[in-house]
């Protein structure tokens, strides 16, 4: 049990690949319009094997409550990563907003070389991302959009079955 005091300790790169995902469906929903659905006019032959026959079905119910819902959930997905990217600090900010939230792909070199001013290294330009990435983690965790628990530092060790200070050497 994680006590109030304390923050989990979690593993970089599976954060880093969890956030990335995250935000490349972001960029997704961002960029690719929904197709709502239609329903069909004609009806088509479909073979029913037997069943329950006191079940009916609204094809038009389904397909208006799918096209109100979908893009509902879109849109509050987009506002939540909006709202953990608008409380993180200023550079790490600029870096999630350049390099992942856009709708053209840009490289992390062109993030830190040319976007931000004054350039930095590659080696800070990583501990921004990573601090984002971990602010973002545990943000996103609250949110109940994201579970921890495949996240955490410790977990890979345990499953190896290895102590910590050996599966660390391994990895």
């Amino acid at each position: 049990m994680m006590s109030l005091s304390s923050l989990p300790e979690l593993d970089r790169r599976r954060t880093q690949i969890t956030i990335e995902s995250m935000l490349e469906k972001y960029r997704i929903f961002k960029t690719v319009t929904f197709e709502a659905r239609e329903a069909s006019v004609t009806y088509s032959y479909n073979e029913r094997f037997h069943g329950p026959t006191n079940t009916v079905s609204d094809q038009t119910a389904a397909i208006a409550a799918h096209n109100v819902d979908v893009p509902a959930a879109r849109r509050a997905y987009c506002a939540a990563l909006d709202s953990v990217v608008d409380r993180l600090d200023t550079r790490e900010q600029q870096l999630v907003r350049e390099r992942y939230m856009r709708r053209d792909e840009i490289y992390d070199y062109t993030v830190y070389n040319h976007v931000f001013d004054p350039p930095v290294s590659k080696d800070t330009y990583v501990k921004i991302r990573s601090k984002a990435f971990y602010k973002m983690a545990l943000a996103l965790s609250d949110l109940g959009m994201l579970s921890l628990g495949s996240l955490l530092k410790n977990k890979a060790a345990s499953k190896s079955g290895l102590p910590e200070s050996i599966a660390g050497t391994l990895r």
